[in-house]
């Protein structure tokens, strides 16, 4: 059974990727999802294995995401950080993207 994280951190995580990291979101769904074309993405829940994201595709159907870490299983609070890190610049080498500096 994947690592349940408490409610504040499950908020505070999703508030800060669907305010400050939306085309963050949308870059996940796009490399990672069915529809390389996806309009939008919202992260909706994560866990020890990996992350939840609902995503709208071109077509505007909406459809879930589940993506896992990409370090494998994880069980603390600063791990989540560094695995969405970890995708977001997974997602910008199969999109061909130069990623950002992370800070």
């Amino acid at each position: 059974m994947p690592h349940s994280f408490d409610d504040a951190t499950i908020a505070g995580v999703l508030r800060h990727m669907n305010s400050d990291h939306t085309d963050d979101n949308i870059l996940i769904a796009r490399a990672f999802g069915l529809d390389p074309a996806a309009v939008s993405a919202t992260m909706t829940s994560f866990d020890g294995d990996g992350g939840e994201w609902e995503v709208t595709g071109a077509d505007g159907a909406v459809e879930p995401l589940r993506v896992p870490w990409p370090s494998g299983p994880i069980t603390e609070r600063p791990e989540v950080r560094r695995e969405i890190v970890a995708l977001y610049d997974g997602a910008c080498e199969r999109l061909g993207i130069e990623p950002r500096p992370h800070g």
